[in-house]
This record gives C-alpha cells, sequence and structure tokens, in this order.
C-alpha cells in the first residue's frame, strides 16, 4: 500500500472545461462528433437500455438456481431480483410511460415507447414465471428438506390453525380497517407496494347493505412473515405469510356475511419524484411536499393471485388505469421479496457463505501522518472501510485540523459518519457537507440527515440545481507548521458502512497536493457561485468527463491506427451514452482491442463485423454487487488508470456532478488494474458474456482450465 515512484502520463488530457447549458445539457463537446449521417448512428447498432436492465434480473435469478450457491444466499438472490423488478417498474418502465405521454425523443435504438412497454410486459412475464417457479419448484422445498419450513395454508395442521387464528384475532384484527365498496365508499387509494386482500362477500350487513366486494388493505406495521413458536409448530424455523392468514381468516371481520373468496393483490406505482428546481425557493420543503403523495402516483403494474375471477381483476386494472398486459398472476405471495425476512432470521451458518474478515490498514494511530507517508488504496469489501471512518473521527477531534468538506448521497441509518461531522462542528471545525437531497428513495432519510448536521453547526449544501451530487469526495485541511495541507478520500461508492462490505468499491486516500487542489476547488463550486474551473488531476461531469473519455478513446484509436499498443478496459455498472458507444465502435474498427465489464444495462452490441468485433462485454454476478468504475487505456504503453463514481450513462456524464479520479501511484495502479480489471477478466464462474443479439451467455471453464471466480479469488488473496 506504500508509494513508489509516481508514473507521470506522457500526454495530459485535461480539456478545458465548456459550459454546461440547462437548455440542452446533453450537447456534444465541439468536434467530437461525426456528422449527423454517421452509419454507426444506424439504430440496429444498439441495444435497448431498458430491456437490457431487465436481463440483469435473470442473470441475478440464476444465482438463486444455482445448487452451487448456499441455500439461504440463493433465497437472497430470488428477493434481490424482485426488488430489482420494483424498482424497475417504480423507475425505469415508468420513465417509458412518461415518453410515451409526452412524445419525448426515441431512443439511440429507435423502440418507441409504446412497443417498448409491449415488450417489457413480455419479459418481465417471463421473469415472474422463473421467479415463482424457483420458489414453488425449487426452493421452497429444499428449505424445508433442510429444516426451514414455510408452510403453505392447506398444511397447517390443526394446532397451529388454533395459534394462528388466535394470533389473527390479537395482533392483525384490531389494526384492520376493511371497506366495503359502494356508492359511499369507493374505490380506496392503494399505496405502493402494500399489501391488499380483495374479498368477494354474500349476505347483508348490519345495515342491511348487500355485500358485494371489500378491500382489506394490511398496515405496514404488520410483520409479513409470520414466525410459528416451535412448541407450537415442532420446528425451530418454520413460517407462514401474512397473506395466507388474512386470506384464510378474513371471514371473521365480516361477521354474518360469508366469504365467497379473498384474493391478495399488489400495485406497484411511478415513485421517480419531479420538482421543478428552477420554479422552486426551498428544494427541501419542495422534496418534502412530493414525498407525501409519492405513494399513490401513477400505478405501473398490478400483481394479483392467479385464482382471482376475471371480473374482479377487469374492475382493479380499470381503477389503476392499466392496459390488460399489466397484470401479473401470481402463483404464490404477490410480496415474495418478502422473504427476505427468513434470511435475516434464520441463523444457520450452513446455509449461507462463509464470513470472512476484511483486510485492516496497518499502523493507523496517526492516520494522517500514514497518508502523508504514501497514497492508500482501499478495495473495499476485501478491505475494511475502518480507515475511512478513522480518518473523519481524527479529522473531528485533531486540534490542527481546520476544515472538514463531504460529500452525502447515502450514509445508511446510524451513521458513525455523521456522529463523527456532528462532533467535528461541535468541535469547533468548520464543516461543509454537500447532501444530494434527490438521491433515489433515500430523500426523506437525507432530508432528516441535513435537519440534524443542520441544528449541529454543520453548513448544509444542497448541491447544483439541475445536477444531482453523486461524487464521493472527502476533503481535510489540517494547519502542519506554517502551512496547510490538503488530505483527501476520494471514492467510487458511498460513505455507506453496510454496503461496503457488500459492493466492490475502490477508494483512495491521498495528500497529492494537485488532486487536493482540485477537490477543494470542486467544493468550492459545488457551495458557492464559483466560475468554471481548470483542474489538474481530476475529470469532472458535467464538465470534463464526458470529453475526457471521448478523447482518450479516440487517442487508442490513432495509436492502433499508427501501429502504436491501443487497448481499453473499462468496468463500470451500465453503459448507454450514445457518443461514448459511438467512439468505442470508431475504436474497435480501428483496431483497439476493447473489454468493458458491465454489471447490468449495455445498450453497445460487441461482436458486430465490422462495427465492433474487438469488443468484449462482461457482466460478473457473483456474491458482491459490482460497483467499482475503472477506466483503463494503454495510450502506447503509457498507461492512464482512473477510478471515478460515474458509469458510461448519459446522466452520469452530461447531468450529474461526477468525479474521476487518476491512481497515479505506481505500485497502487498495477493493484487496480490486477484486482479490478484483469482478475475479472479471467472469471470462468460467475462471468457472462453479452452476444450481439443481445442475449448473456454464461462463461464455464474450458477443456483443461481450472475455474476461476474473481470475488473469491480476491477474498482468498487479500482476506487471508
Amino acid at each position: 500500500m506504500s508509494r513508489k515512484k509516481r508514473d507521470q502520463p506522457a500526454e495530459r488530457l485535461t480539456p478545458r472545461p465548456h459550459r454546461a447549458r440547462r437548455e440542452d445539457p446533453r450537447r456534444a463537446p465541439a468536434g467530437s462528433e461525426p456528422l449527423p449521417d454517421d452509419p454507426l448512428r444506424d439504430p440496429k447498432l444498439y441495444l435497448n437500455r431498458e430491456l437490457s436492465q431487465l436481463d440483469f434480473n435473470f442473470r441475478v435469478l440464476s444465482q438463486a438456481q444455482d445448487d452451487g450457491v448456499p441455500l439461504l444466499e440463493r433465497l437472497r438472490y430470488l428477493c434481490i431480483s424482485c426488488t430489482n423488478l420494483d424498482e424497475f417498474f417504480e423507475i425505469r418502465a415508468a420513465t417509458v410511460r412518461h415518453a410515451q405521454d409526452f412524445d419525448m425523443p426515441l431512443p439511440a435504438d429507435g423502440t418507441t415507447p409504446t412497443t417498448l412497454l409491449r415488450r417489457i410486459h413480455e419479459r418481465t412475464a417471463e421473469l415472474v414465471a422463473t421467479q415463482y417457479a424457483c420458489w414453488n419448484d425449487i426452493l421452497r422445498p429444499a428449505l424445508a428438506a433442510a429444516g426451514v419450513r414455510v408452510l403453505a395454508r392447506d398444511k397447517w395442521n390443526a394446532r397451529q390453525q388454533r395459534w394462528l387464528r388466535a394470533y389473527f384475532r390479537d395482533e392483525i384484527l384490531p389494526v384492520l380497517s376493511p371497506l366495503g365498496l359502494d356508492p359511499a365508499h369507493p374505490f380506496p387509494k392503494i399505496l405502493n407496494k402494500s399489501l391488499n386482500i380483495v374479498v368477494v362477500l354474500k349476505g347483508k350487513d348490519a345495515f342491511g347493505r348487500a355485500g358485494h366486494l371489500a378491500i382489506v388493505r394490511a398496515p405496514r406495521s404488520l410483520p409479513r412473515i409470520i414466525q410459528l413458536p416451535e412448541k407450537i409448530s415442532g420446528g425451530e424455523n418454520d413460517f407462514v405469510f401474512l397473506s395466507s392468514v388474512l386470506s384464510v381468516f378474513v371471514d371473521e371481520l365480516f361477521p354474518g356475511m360469508e366469504v365467497k373468496g379473498a384474493y391478495q393483490f399488489r400495485v406497484t406505482r411511478n415513485s421517480e419524484l419531479i420538482v421543478d428546481e428552477d420554479e422552486v425557493e426551498n428544494l427541501a420543503l419542495a422534496l418534502r411536499d412530493e414525498l407525501i403523495g409519492r405513494g399513490y402516483l401513477r400505478a405501473m403494474r398490478l400483481e394479483i393471485s392467479d385464482q382471482c375471477p376475471k371480473p374482479i381483476v377487469r374492475t382493479l386494472l380499470q381503477n389503476f388505469d392499466l392496459p390488460e398486459n399489466a397484470v401479473y398472476r401470481i402463483n404464490g405471495p404477490v410480496n415474495l421479496n418478502r422473504v427476505i425476512q427468513i434470511y435475516d432470521t434464520v441463523q444457520r451458518p450452513d446455509l449461507k457463505f462463509l464470513p470472512f474478515q476484511p483486510r485492516k490498514l496497518r499502523d493507523t494511530d496517526d492516520i494522517f501522518e500514514r497518508i502523508a507517508d504514501g497514497d492508500i488504496l482501499l478495495h473495499h469489501p476485501f478491505d475494511a472501510f475502518t480507515p475511512v471512518l478513522e480518518f473523519i473521527k481524527q479529522a473531528a477531534e485533531d486540534p490542527n485540523v481546520l476544515a472538514i468538506k463531504q460529500t452525502l448521497y447515502r450514509t445508511g441509518k446510524d451513521s458513525p459518519i455523521v456522529e463523527h461531522l456532528v462532533q467535528a462542528a461541535r468541535n469547533g471545525k468548520d464543516v461543509t457537507v454537500v447532501v444530494e437531497l434527490r438521491a433515489r428513495f433515500d430523500e426523506e432519510a437525507n432530508l432528516g440527515l441535513a435537519d440534524r448536521l443542520q441544528d449541529a453547526g454543520v453548513q448544509v449544501v444542497y448541491g447544483v440545481v439541475g445536477f444531482k451530487t453523486h461524487a464521493k469526495m472527502l476533503l481535510v485541511v489540517r494547519r502542519e507548521g506554517r502551512k496547510l495541507r490538503r488530505y483527501v478520500h476520494l471514492g467510487t461508492g458511498n460513505y455507506h458502512s453496510s454496503t461496503a462490505r457488500a459492493y466492490t468499491d475502490i477508494g483512495l486516500m491521498t495528500a497529492d497536493p494537485e488532486i487536493g487542489s482540485d477537490v477543494h476547488q470542486i467544493f468550492q463550486q459545488l457551495s458557492g457561485l464559483a466560475p468554471e474551473i481548470a483542474l489538474r488531476q481530476l475529470l469532472q461531469s458535467p464538465f470534463t468527463l464526458h470529453a475526457g473519455v471521448l478523447a482518450r478513446i479516440d487517442r487508442e484509436a490513432r495509436h492502433a491506427l499508427a501501429g502504436r499498443p491501443a487497448r481499453i478496459v473499462a468496468k463500470m455498472n451500465a453503459l448507454n451514452e450514445p457518443q461514448v458507444v459511438r467512439a468505442l465502435y470508431r475504436a474497435s474498427q480501428a483496431g483497439v482491442r476493447i473489454d468493458l465489464i458491465v454489471r447490468g444495462a449495455c445498450t453497445l452490441r460487441p461482436g458486430l463485423p465490422g462495427v465492433s468485433e474487438n469488443i468484449r462485454v462482461t457482466s460478473i454476478i457473483g456474491r458482491f454487487l459490482e460497483h467499482s468504475r475503472v477506466y483503463w487505456f494503454c495510450n502506447d504503453e503509457t498507461p492512464e488508470i482512473f477510478c471515478t463514481s460515474a458509469d458510461w450513462l448519459e446522466r452520469n456524464l452530461l447531468r450529474r456532478v461526477e468525479t474521476c479520479f487518476p491512481i497515479l501511484d505506481a505500485a497502487l495502479a498495477l493493484r487496480v488494474r490486477h484486482e479490478t480489471l484483469n482478475t475479472y477478466l479471467a472469471d470462468n464462474v460467475n462471468a457472462w458474456e453479452l452476444q450481439s443479439d443481445g442475449s448473456y451467455r454464461k462463461r464455464e471453464p474450458g477443456d483443461g482450465e481450472e475455474p476461476h471466480s474473481a470475488q473469491t479469488a480476491l477474498l482468498a488473496t487479500l482476506c487471508g
């Protein structure tokens, strides 16, 4: 981890920042794009982002189907695929519906919103069928065989049924408020992703009203999975679904009436908050107002019991203003992702991944002395996150520290980082925190975080109007003798202790003067009204990062055409920016060998003759979520390697504040290349190769080739 002599790049490509225009933030840097009749704009050369994102969930689901993965971990992968699908409809499908309503420009692949919505529902139907087949036919029986039983209602014995009826009367019935549907009680508002039961009734109630339909909403205070006492059930790990309990005992809510049927359903709604930041005086107040109504935005999908009669389904579709192909008939619980509670509850280490201890940084008594001695590279989760926490803690307590500046996008509940920042402010430090209020699904948490920091005397900044602050930066200004010195942490992931154990990310801790100056200027730009800045080492969205990536790709093409060594290897979460895709196609045509490690959605088609036959795209799905973003450019064997918070997506490169930082220490640069790129390119266990038709093929060991999992290898070598 020590710093050797720095490699100084022979050619610096940090273009002068261009001014981002709000009216057209996606405009290309001058001279970077060919004429509009470029054949590389042909829609046939591009995959659709939304469909590619859906396919990612099939790869996640394959982990649940893999009997080589521990059983409870397979259950976890099933739940991840379900929650991912929820978010897909809340955000991506909702965006397509918005494009349909407002006649938005078509994506690079040319698919119209109407066609795309149809294909989304068709592909989702396949995914949902596969998910429930995995649950009903594979995981549920395997769990039962291992002593973890999720009991179906027709399998309850008399003793279990008596206990569950008592539980229903004591714990569930008192909080339920059934609503009969009649002229005085129109169809109620249904909260996003809430569990509901539609009940078919016969007879008359106490007021002589004829029963027909009623809705029973399950409050979110109720557990979706109920664990049976061992003395009642006979098993240590026996569970039932709340939806089953509601369906079986719902008749107790309607005394004197006959329940002809009870069918669970769930609706998924658009969850994208839209705030016109140019029109509001206070972004925090505007977001609070939007959050109130988020759970009742436009419906996107209906999940319902497969036994529900067609007339009732039609009634629900009509009330939710959904087409017929937006309904998914479910053979099981509509909220299947809630079985994650079983993973969290069951204490069976034999059914989970083996625990590991992240590598710890040595000699951290004085973190500033350690950083001053040489750059520190942290590769999470294989390296512990504790040095970052220690860095902030020591900065808060050190009397020589004058100022702390940090960006916060997601922090997690009860974050120790927040505690340290609060303590720093109380200790008289000048603390500035850029809190991104628009971090999707963390808006409410970040509003509370901002309030708490402000109450402690921290200067809280909400970033730049129209541009999410997605950069991960921490700057500490410390007096050392007669001089001030800047210490910096930059990362590819969030300042979140929990995800640092589940996501792969890169963090750099450095006292490099040029990097420190760059980070200081970016903070000034975010907190004030600073003009355009020329950075020495960092690339920054929405200014120089897009142009810098295009310039480096084009440089590799020039090297290849001149017969010089040229290659590109890049790792990211997603890729869809059309100008970057076209630049990669041109580089491939010039003979540049390109390896892209793209976990999720990718709109580039690899392997097209004459266009992309030199490009290979790999997706890695393993124990940890691949989250690190790394770009490596051969540059005629004078390589540059960058780590960054930005994917090659339009939003990251053109509509967000992102940072991309070089690894200047020669030894650390080799580490990053080996640990995040080369090791993953050699994976033949968890790797999927993207085909030119958009499908993915699982890579397997060849003849005489040993199985190699990148994540397993890194655990073995870095964590011992």
